[in-house]
């Protein structure tokens, strides 16, 4: 890699070309309508458009002494080029990513199917029939749907501009920008079409509406939840579909396993081991999409063994457990958390897993539970394990019957992970050093940096890794906690006990050379 970025270099000191790196050439408007796409895949050659005051081009090629190349590139611009040179990898990596977005206006394979349901009811909506309607808007909702799915998107973005319609994708934690669709009548139609397939009030435009949506692909075997929220915005309405994919929670035909989400040893044998307690509460907290409910998952999985009952109540149900009652909240017929919770108890659970401790009832509930002999799951949104105990003190628990239930917390982001095609050897900067409070002992050899190539879309990365900080209740610390002592010092008492931050289990991380110094620096905080 190194040897090929020296002769890249050489290359354009010797063309007097200057260098377009990846991130620029994301930033420039291609000048499709000069040089199409199919033609500048065909010869790795682009024309961008620069300011509108400027009337000349700035075209990107690979090879700087094809001139045969610039001279027909330049006769289809109509306009001076002036020229640029990127590497083979990053224009192919851009290149590439163009053609992907620019799919999304062609329907899927004529063997894919969608429908909807919806309790009970189903209304089938073929993509093969859509793609022979001539209304273009059927089209992009399906094919939206089917290449974010494709791509192992967790939600899709739909923006309303003044001009049109912007789609983006979160990909690995990351929002993406995939392509923007051109006319003020694009985006209220697709809008109004999400609307139809979510059975939501097309007419309503001033006040948000939410609702749901699943979809079956490939012949029904393979059904997909999607949450739907349409919020109004200056130029409209703006669409953000939530993708609850199960398949993307299975390993093949294998059970979820902490292992197989990628934790640490050291991590994974405390989980276990707080997993494994006969009663009590382990609750994982973090933000929405962080992972906590498949972390649930992968434990529930591990501990399950037949000779227990377990109930969970759920909104919704993201994963089917064989062996395990699975109850899904329905807020329209008045089964919500602390109601279903009360019904579990009276059926006999040796272990409850309850989707989200929401409110006040819930959480006395559920500690209630844990002290009366029943193992209890159960997430919470907060940043940290010690943000966890203001939640439950903001909701008025009783911090003595909260230390006395709860036997473990663990708090979870996901990182990115490097890819390993591309990703090059980096040494952190004084600065970084000291930023992220690294030791000054440790080796810089393992940190490596993310540069993008074809095999990664051009981002540098591939999945995502869980880091955790845990925080299993000893006696010291509920005394603490029990009387409110201030947070530094209930950390400092954890550190004691060898509980590490998210962000030193980050840097780990990046000092393995599985994620970087940046993605650090986004997904943790100082403490």
């Amino acid at each position: 890699m190194n040897a090929r970025l020296k002769l890249e270099n050489t290359a354009a000191s010797q063309s007097d070309y200057p260098l377009a790196s990846l991130p620029l050439l994301h930033s420039l408007t291609p000048a499709f309508d000069r040089l199409p796409l199919s033609d500048a895949l065909a010869r790795q050659c682009v024309l961008f458009r620069q300011d509108v005051t400027v009337n000349c081009f700035f075209g990107v090629i690979s090879d700087p002494l094809d001139s045969n190349l610039q001279r027909w590139a330049e006769a289809r611009a109509g306009d001076p080029v002036i020229w640029h040179l990127a590497s083979v990898d990053d224009l192919a990596a851009w290149l590439n990513k163009q053609a992907e977005s620019t799919r999304l206006l062609a329907a899927p394979e004529a063997t894919e199917r969608l429908s909807q349901s919806d309790e009970g009811s189903e209304k089938a909506l073929s993509v093969t029939q859509s793609s022979q309607q001539t209304s273009p808007v059927v089209r992009l909702v399906n094919a939206t749907l089917h290449d974010a799915l494709r791509l192992g998107a967790s939600d899709i973005h739909l923006e309303s501009s003044g001009n049109g319609l912007d789609i983006r994708y979160r990909i690995d934690g990351v929002l993406e920008h995939i392509r923007s669709v051109r006319g003020s009548e694009v985006a209220p139609q697709v809008i109004s079409r999400l609307k139809v397939l979510a059975e939501l009030d097309i007419a309503e435009t001033r006040i948000p509406q939410d609702g749901r949506l699943a979809v079956r692909l490939g012949n029904a075997a393979r059904r997909i939840d999607l949450r739907v929220s349409i919020m109004p915005s200056m130029h409209g309405e703006d669409g953000v579909l939530r993708i609850l994919d199960k398949s993307h929670l299975m390993q093949g035909d294998q059970a979820l396993t902490l292992e197989g989400l990628g934790f640490a040893g050291s991590d994974m044998q405390r989980l276990r081991e707080l997993a494994a307690e006969p009663y009590g509460m382990l609750l994982a907290s973090g933000p929405t999409g962080s992972g906590k409910t498949t972390s649930l998952y992968a434990v529930l999985s591990e501990i399950h063994d037949g000779r227990e009952k377990i109930i969970t109540i759920e909104d919704p149900v993201e994963y089917q457990l064989p062996g395990v009652l699975q109850i899904p909240v329905n807020e329209k017929k008045g089964l919500n958390f602390a109601r279903g919770l009360r019904s579990i108890l009276r059926h006999d659970p040796d272990t409850i897993m309850v989707g989200e401790i929401r409110d006040r009832e819930t959480a006395e509930i559920a500690i209630q539970s844990a002290l009366t002999g029943h193992r209890v799951l159960s997430t919470l949104h907060a940043n940290n394990v010690f943000d966890v105990f203001g939640r439950f003190n903001h909701m008025g628990i009783d911090p003595y019957l909260l230390t006395s239930a709860i036997s473990g917390v663990w708090a979870q982001r996901l990182v990115r992970k490097l890819c390993p095609l591309c990703a090059k050897q980096r040494a952190p900067s004084a600065q970084e050093m000291h930023e992220l409070q690294i030791p000054g002992d440790l080796s810089p050899d393992g940190f490596k940096q993310a540069v993008g190539c074809e095999s990664c879309r051009g981002t540098g990365y591939r999945g995502r890794s869980a880091i955790v900080e845990i925080l299993a209740l000893d006696d010291a610390l509920r005394t603490l906690i029990a009387h409110r002592a201030p947070i530094n010092e209930i950390r400092s008492a954890a550190r004691q006990q060898g509980a590490r931050s998210l962000r030193q289990a980050a840097i780990d991380l990046a000092r393995q050379g599985q994620t970087t110094l940046e993605e650090v620096r986004r997904v943790t905080a100082r403490h």
